[in-house]
């Protein structure tokens, strides 16, 4: 598009409000951009003729998915009606050369030029956003799923008694649970299930436990603050300082770990430690990687290390406080506007969106199918009611144009 053919987006702003039926200045927020984005923003002038023409090809091209209005009725493809058009604009692009695994984009799109990808994504843009009631098929709601945090304390009420209300232990021979990660505490809770780990009482104590719920109390326990048992530790704890050094390197400075796999033991019961090692001794728990290390200790040693590592202070693992999806969607908002309503032309707007292409989309930053270094790190951490639940909460916000003011050289 010739810049002489072009008319300001204040111009384009009063046609486009009058063809989406919004009061000027009442549903769509406003942004201004310098002129020095003009080159990046090209998607976002238009004539009335340029978008006749970007019409015109979309009839040809993109209707029989995405609908001539831009309002998807296919599980997957999204509504693309009032989309900021750069980022629709950039992301034809990207299936043109291939970027992504989707052939029907990939052909559709791969012999237009890149006046014609304008004009379509100027069209598209100009469109009146889809209605709430378009978003697909809804599922039930994950946002009123029950806290993580709150169901695994009280899962863990039980526990109480022996282990301490917050796992730090108050009873000679009762291990401290503060300071695992949650990957320790499910699989030792699931050896004793399994009977790897000998101890009638555990086994009948956990075995009416159900997955979600051991998941739920260790994520508890790994967040309580992280103390030494209050119990006595017999024993000379510099001697045990000494005959610690071959334990670091699995256990970490000060039984300290830096692995979710192994635990740690700073702050641990003493008479429960020694109990432990000579379970690894004897054989009653099988654990290869420490079945040698044990059996070359003796009692007066495993008590002087019982004693240093009970000396030792917790710290508590790097794990992080699960978000609702309020939270989550706040994060989200940041980049996508309040409720998902965009006000970067770059950045898509997400309200209103089909939630199954939300949904599908998620997952795919997830899994790397979608590249974007921010949101494969946004997504990395999303547990599948997240992915869900944002879905729903976006789906269901009201969309809205968004207008675009160019601010005059001075």
């Amino acid at each position: 598009m010739k810049a002489s053919a072009r008319i300001s987006l204040l111009t384009m702003l009063n046609m486009v409000v009058w063809a989406c039926g919004v009061p000027l200045g009442h549903a769509a927020p406003t942004i201004a951009l310098s002129p020095d984005s003009r080159v990046d923003l090209r998607s976002a002038y238009a004539t009335t003729q340029e978008l006749a023409e970007g019409k015109q090809l979309a009839e040809a091209s993109c209707a029989r998915c995405h609908g001539l209005n831009g309002i998807s009725t296919t599980e997957g493809v999204p509504h693309i009606a009032g989309q900021r058009p750069a980022y629709l604009h950039f992301e034809m692009r990207v299936y043109q050369s291939g970027g992504r695994d989707n052939k029907p984009m990939t052909d559709a799109v791969k012999f237009l030029s890149d006046d014609a990808l304008m004009k379509v994504a100027a069209y598209y843009g100009s469109l009146d956003p889809a209605p709430v009631t378009a978003a697909g098929p809804r599922r039930k709601a994950a946002p009123d799923r029950p806290d993580p945090i709150a169901t695994g304390k009280a899962a863990a009420a039980g526990c109480a008694g022996c282990h301490g209300e917050t796992g730090v232990s108050k009873i000679p021979g009762m291990p401290s649970v503060v300071g695992f990660d949650p990957k320790y505490f499910i699989a030792a809770i699931s050896a004793y299930k399994r009977g790897e780990r000998k101890h009638d009482m555990m086994k009948t104590l956990v075995s009416a436990l159900k997955d979600a719920d051991v998941k739920n109390m260790a994520l508890f326990y790994a967040l309580q603050k992280p103390d030494r048992a209050k119990t006595p530790a017999p024993g000379n704890k510099e001697a045990g300082k000494k005959a610690a050094a071959s334990c670091s390197g699995c256990h970490g400075e000060g039984g300290v770990s830096t692995s979710p796999a192994t635990p740690s033991i700073a702050g641990q019961d003493g008479q429960y430690f020694v109990a432990a090692m000579r379970a690894y001794k004897n054989g009653s728990r099988t654990n290869q990687s420490m079945k040698g290390p044990a059996s070359a200790t003796d009692d007066n040693i495993l008590a002087d290390l019982a004693a240093y590592y009970a000396s030792q202070q917790p710290k508590a693992p790097k794990v992080a406080k699960p978000l609702s999806i309020a939270e989550w969607a706040q994060r989200c908002d940041r980049c996508h506007g309040i409720n998902g309503n965009s006000t970067d032309l770059r950045t898509p707007a997400l309200a209103g969106q089909r939630v199954d292409y939300l949904i599908r989309v998620l997952r795919a930053y997830q899994k790397g199918g979608r590249k974007s270094k921010e949101m494969n790190f946004m997504t990395d951490v999303l547990t599948d009611a997240d992915v869900e639940g944002l879905g729903e909460h976006y789906a269901r916000q009201t969309a809205r144009s968004v207008v675009y003011v160019l601010v005059p050289p001075r």
